[in-house]
């Protein structure tokens, strides 16, 4: 009989255990959470040179916080990486200039980044032709 008792008290002590640790959570979170709407958050500063691991400020009223952010490292666009936009595909070389264009159209705006609707980007052309697949055979003459 004493070694049910004894389990009896230590369920009820883990029980009671558990629900303390629930309760922490709960005001925790609590806590964290603001009941300001209207959060201004800054762009993504990088903790180091210019992409990687770093920090966005949010000021709401007279609150203020940080969030941990990341610049992909071969991120360098001039619109910045909190403007996510849907491009089309690349159109054809220009003799003139060497270079190939192409527009994307705003998808997205994180953190209330000012974006610019549309934006253009180009790059070089490539001055390697292109071979035709493995998988192709030469037309056979008949």
């Amino acid at each position: 009989m004493q070694v049910r008792g004894l389990l009896l008290l230590l369920v009820l002590i883990l029980l009671a255990a558990t629900a303390e640790a629930g309760k922490n959570k709960k005001e925790k979170a609590k806590k964290e959470s603001s009941e300001c709407e209207d959060w201004r958050w800054g762009p993504c500063v990088p903790n180091s040179k210019d992409c990687g691991l770093g920090y966005r400020e949010g000021t709401c009223k007279d609150e203020s916080k940080k969030l941990k952010c990341k610049i992909p490292c071969n991120w360098k666009k001039k619109f910045g990486a909190d403007c996510k936009y849907k491009f089309e595909s690349w159109g054809g070389c220009s003799a003139q200039t060497g270079v190939k264009t192409r527009s994307g159209i705003l998808k997205k705006a994180l953190y209330n980044a000012q974006c610019e609707e549309i934006v253009y980007v180009t790059k070089p052309c490539s001055s390697k032709i292109k071979s035709k697949s493995k998988g192709q055979s030469p037309l056979l003459l008949s």
